[in-house]
Parts: structure tokens; C-alpha cells; sequence
């Protein structure tokens, strides 16, 4: 009496599975499109440009007193470099004479700040020179003087109670600064270097030569000032 019911249940149970197949079916094969998005950002400095980059650092050198002409500011990275002139008894000497001559530093406009050191002297490059290998560059002292203005670069910035930091004393070719110096950026401070060159009385021989082999002969030295930021 219950078999029409039964299969009418199951026939509807057919039909119901079958149309949840063919639903089943139609999403497995039916591609279905998405919205995407994108967003960029760049690393600007606030008026359109890059953002992101390196500082500069350099060094200038004025060789002309009292250092106050701008175009008188130039960079000279190589030995022989800029040229400090000691004045024309400088090629008159004898012993117990004392020549001076001077430069300032500053960082160049847009240059960050940094610190300098000045190093031992060494024979200029591409200078001609009358040395006999080395004897009057070894016989020779220096003393070099500092400060943050212009002072007169004479026997006075050796002074006791002189403005100006002795920084450097002895062997001409073995007598590098004693300390560094600052340099404020963007060309914001000026150091001022004064160099004493002497030759000193009594002159202490090489082994094997005499005080004739001493006159006569001309010498560059070179100095490097070692910059860092």
C-alpha cells in the first residue's frame, strides 16, 4: 500500500540531486570575472622629485689672505695642489732663518660638514727641485699654527698667548698635525693654517756631509690635509 509513496519520494530525491548536479556543473565551468585594484607611491622630496639620494662633501682651499674673495675658493684634490708662497727669502735661507706662509679651509656651499687633518710634508709633485736626494727636505722644520679667523701669519702666531693652536712641531718631512678640525657645512666656518718653514741653527748633519753640501739647494714640500665627513 506504501510503494506509490516510496517512489514518488525517490523519484523527486533523482530529480533533486540531478538538478543540484547540473547547478554544480554550471559553476565548475563558468568563469567569473573579478574587479582589481592597484595603488603605487614614490619616495618624493615634496615638490615632485626624487627623495631619496647622497650628500655631498668636498673641501676648498684659499691660498689668497685674508680669504675673503669668493672666486679665490677652488678645490685642488692632487699633489702639488694649491700653491702657498713663503715670499722670496725663502730661497735665501740660512741656518736660523724662518719663512711663513698660509692657507684656509672651508667645505664647499652645499657640502656637509666634516673634520680635517693635515699630514706630514712630501716632496711636490711635477715641482723641479735641487735637493741633492732629500738633504735639505730632511734638514728642514715646521711648525703650523691654526684658528677659526684670520690672524697674521708671522712669528707672532707662535707667540705664547697667540689666538692661534699650534698643531704641528718638528722634522719638515715626518711632522703631521696633532689633531683634526672641524669644518662646519655648507661653507659655514673658515680655518686658517699658518706654516713656518726654518732651518735651524746649528743644522744637524746627514752622516758623510758638511755644511757645503747644504747651500745651494731648492726644495717643494706638499701637504695633504686627509678630509672626512
Amino acid at each position: 500500500m506504501n510503494t506509490p509513496t516510496t517512489r514518488g519520494t525517490t523519484r523527486r530525491k533523482v530529480f533533486a540531486i540531478a538538478a543540484g548536479g547540473a547547478a554544480l556543473g554550471l559553476g565548475v565551468t563558468a568563469t567569473l570575472a573579478a574587479w582589481t585594484d592597484t595603488e603605487w607611491v614614490f619616495g618624493g622630496n615634496g615638490a615632485g622629485g626624487p627623495g631619496v639620494g647622497t650628500s655631498t662633501f668636498s673641501v676648498q682651499q684659499n691660498t689668497v689672505a685674508p680669504f675673503t674673495t669668493a672666486a679665490d675658493w677652488v678645490d685642488e684634490p692632487n699633489n702639488p695642489g694649491g700653491e702657498i708662497v713663503f715670499g722670496p727669502d725663502a730661497l735665501n735661507l740660512t741656518p736660523g732663518d724662518t719663512v711663513y706662509a698660509a692657507v684656509a679651509l672651508r667645505t664647499a656651499p652645499g657640502s656637509i660638514a666634516g673634520d680635517v687633518e693635515l699630514q706630514a710634508g712630501v716632496p711636490a709633485a711635477g715641482v723641479t727641485t735641487n735637493d741633492a736626494a732629500g738633504l735639505l727636505f730632511g734638514a728642514m722644520n715646521v711648525r703650523v699654527a691654526t684658528a677659526t679667523a684670520a690672524f697674521t701669519c708671522d712669528a707672532t702666531a707662535f707667540a705664547a698667548g697667540a689666538a692661534a693652536t699650534l698643531i704641528a712641531d718638528g722634522p719638515l718631512a715626518t711632522t703631521g698635525g696633532s689633531a683634526s678640525q672641524p669644518l662646519v657645512a655648507d661653507a659655514g666656518s673658515t680655518q686658517v693654517y699658518c706654516f713656518e718653514i726654518s732651518l735651524p741653527d746649528p743644522l744637524t748633519l746627514a752622516p758623510g756631509t758638511t755644511l757645503d753640501d747644504y747651500m745651494g739647494l731648492t726644495v717643494a714640500p706638499a701637504w695633504e690635509f686627509q678630509a672626512e665627513s
